[in-house]
């Protein structure tokens, strides 16, 4: 019984649809629709995300404590805690 229903709820999981968000911050309102746009997934370190998105356009120094970086590319930023992706948010309008 219990196999059974793994497998249907496993079966159920592959015909899920994945949604992606962008949560967008327009003429100080905050927005969400759905992003396709790529952005570093939480937990990569800083080396995996230049890896793999290049260079920032921007690099601002730490703040706070326990440190948290951000660093800017075209249409999103990526939040860092230490050398951790925190969170990705899309900029534009």
């Amino acid at each position: 019984m219990k196999t059974r229903q793994l497998g249907l709820m496993l079966a159920a999981g592959l015909f899920a649809q994945v949604a992606a968000a962008e949560t967008l911050v327009i003429d100080d309102q905050v927005v969400v629709r759905e992003s396709t746009l790529e952005r570093p997934a939480r937990g990569l370190s800083m080396g995996a995300v230049e890896a793999r998105f290049g260079a920032p356009q921007q690099r601002h120094a730490a703040v706070g404590q326990p440190p948290i970086t951000r660093w800017d590319y075209p249409g999103f930023s990526v939040f860092f805690e230490n050398q951790t992706v925190l969170h990705s948010v899309a900029i534009g309008g």
